[in-house]
């Protein structure tokens, strides 16, 4: 599998996608908003785009659809639930669904809610594995849900899927936030060693060659998987004086999540 990651340079910080196989040229387009750079770049590998995957049905993902797909002839997946918001998906994907690309390539469907209740990530199972999780998941963040999302779902899909994926999986997120996530972490845990010493990265990074995170290293500067932390959960109760001694998981993520909406 070859990962094109396409820094789009708007003002909304979109990550592109291209993924293709190796062996056909076959590729497919991930939340293709940036078409013609899409389409450039497959052109210059020499690759045809085959299928275009939204991952969710806001504007900023979906606004390049009818031009790539004009220009190559390709299908357009999205989650089997987003046909009112999403014109003209020829497949949709419930969780478990495979997405294959040419010869060589398969990519697994997770039914990811949360930012939207429409939403998919893929997740390649190769070695190393890979996640494109469009605005679930960001580089040291969480996705919001004010367009059509809900918190609480945000949560399940956060503990009961992402965090059960491999230490290894890389992280291909539709947005790139990494400085400002990692703010948010030392703002919630300012002896977070990890989340300091990967800032310096963050703040001199070219996101046209954009550091790519793993799950092992989400697990340490991600302030939305460090839930049992006992510095999160003093901070938390600094803002939250009500906050029980010992709070559950989801209330945690609750919180958080409400404190980075305002951030």
């Amino acid at each position: 599998m070859i990962v094109e990651q396409i820094w789009t340079g708007n003002a909304y910080r979109n990550f592109n996608y291209l993924i293709a196989c190796p062996q056909t040229g076959e590729a497919l387009a991930v939340d293709p908003l940036d078409h013609k750079k899409c389409l450039d770049l497959a052109r210059a590998k020499n690759w045809e785009i085959r299928q275009v995957l939204n991952t969710h049905e806001h504007d900023d993902h979906t606004g390049g659809n009818q031009k790539v797909i004009a220009a190559t002839g390709a299908k357009l997946l999205a989650h089997a639930g987003a046909g009112d918001a999403i014109p003209g998906i020829d497949r949709g994907l419930s969780a478990g669904d495979t997405v294959r690309v040419g010869a060589s390539v398969e990519l697994r469907a997770l039914d990811t809610p949360g930012h939207t209740m429409s939403h998919i990530c893929l997740l390649a199972e190769g070695d190393p594995p890979a996640l494109f999780c469009g605005d679930t998941l960001f580089n040291a963040g969480a996705g919001n849900c004010h367009n059509g999302g809900h918190p609480a779902e945000l949560y399940q899909t956060f503990i009961q899927q992402l965090a059960e994926l491999p230490d290894d999986c890389r992280i291909y997120p539709g947005h790139e936030y990494l400085e400002g996530n990692l703010r948010f972490t030392l703002d919630r845990e300012p002896g977070n060693r990890a989340a300091a010493e990967l800032l310096a990265t963050a703040q001199s990074q070219d996101p046209q060659h954009a550091l790519v995170t793993t799950m092992a290293r989400e697990k340490e500067i991600n302030t939305f998987f460090r839930l049992q932390n006992p510095e999160v959960i003093e901070q938390l109760r600094a803002k939250f004086p009500e906050l029980e001694k010992s709070p559950n998981r989801e209330t945690v993520f609750l919180k958080l999540r409400e404190l980075r909406n305002d951030w």
